[in-house]
């Protein structure tokens, strides 16, 4: 399909375009502008938000906690994106608001410490922390007894994606995931030849669309450094030795996103390891879509499709 109108429209008033002098700072200052410029526009009510820390292995893990008025509900784990760096509880309120409504559950959106500050495995180490405590203390959230999901766009689906793999092998039992075009392989930083041709949305979206080649580059090496661990798994998860007995899984893409591949690349190599994968290629959309419903009609109604998926799952898994 092509680019969605009401996007082209929108496209030239999108931030991190000038990767030359972006600092995290302002690629944080610009993620929180843009999401501030939906202030005009009611936030959606779920009922209850609250400002809760979790334990963490550097200390309390903000979060948010979102509830609606169903009394025992699943609780699922939302990371939200930014390239590991930009993004926080504010840029994604709206997103953490309208997960929380669409899926009748609890919500806990986790701010994980970003780097340049902290490194990884610092955001990973967050993530599973903040998976392990809910899911320990279920009670205190949606019910106990009740499903445990995980939740991320971008990074964040990232991270859902890292510690959905941790907690298959040490706990606890996650029932489903929702990866929003997530990152999936790091490796080489995103500037490898060999490998950047084996996703060739890298080539054909890495600019112009919001979300660059360039961004990924500068993103990658904000969060590893010079670790040298780009294909680690809790980094990479397409790279771990097997994917098998992953929780059902509900994966969107985007057709004009640089990362559109190695999504699709996740959600075949799921389906091969045996887990139910239902996926979404996001037609005519960007990186970034999910946050666009109010703009764009065609943003808005393929991620309610989505959210729909990904409820059906927590549904059939209490």
């Amino acid at each position: 399909m092509p680019l969605d109108a009401e996007i082209a429209k929108i496209l030239p008033r999108m931030p991190l375009r000038d990767v030359p002098t972006m600092t995290p700072q302002s690629a944080r200052d610009s993620l929180l502008a843009m999401a501030q410029a939906r202030n005009d526009q009611p936030l959606p009510d779920p009922g209850r938000v609250d400002a809760i820390s979790l334990p963490g292995p550097a200390g309390a893990i903000p979060a948010r906690v979102y509830r609606t008025a169903r009394s025992a509900a699943p609780t699922v784990v939302y990371f939200h994106g930014g390239g590991w760096v930009a993004g926080d509880l504010d840029t994604h309120d709206r997103a953490a608001r309208i997960l929380a409504i669409e899926l009748d559950a609890t919500v806990v959106s986790v701010d994980y410490r970003r780097p340049p500050e902290a490194r990884f495995p610092a955001a990973f180490d967050d993530a599973l922390a903040a998976v392990r405590h809910v899911g320990a203390n279920l009670a205190a959230f949606g019910g106990a007894g009740q499903p445990l999901g995980v939740a991320g766009d971008s990074a964040g689906g990232n991270l859902a994606a890292a510690a959905a793999l941790a907690a298959r092998d040490g706990g606890p039992r996650v029932h489903a995931q929702l990866l929003v075009y997530p990152v999936t392989d790091v490796t080489g930083h995103f500037r490898d030849a060999a490998i950047n041709r084996a996703y060739p949305s890298r080539a054909q979206n890495a600019e112009g669309y919001f979300l660059s080649l360039a961004v990924m580059q500068w993103f990658s090496d904000h969060y590893l450094g010079d670790s040298g661990l780009s294909a680690d798994p809790r980094v990479s998860p397409l790279r771990a030795a097997s994917l098998a007995g992953l929780p059902p899984t509900v994966l969107c893409t985007a057709q004009f996103d640089p990362l559109r591949d190695e999504g699709e690349a996740y959600a075949a190599a799921l389906r091969a390891a045996g887990v139910r994968v239902m996926e979404h290629h996001g037609s005519g959309l960007i990186h970034g879509y999910f946050g666009m419903g109010a703009a764009v009609p065609a943003a808005g109604e393929e991620a309610r499709r989505v959210r729909a998926d990904f409820r059906s799952l927590l549904e059939s898994a209490a």
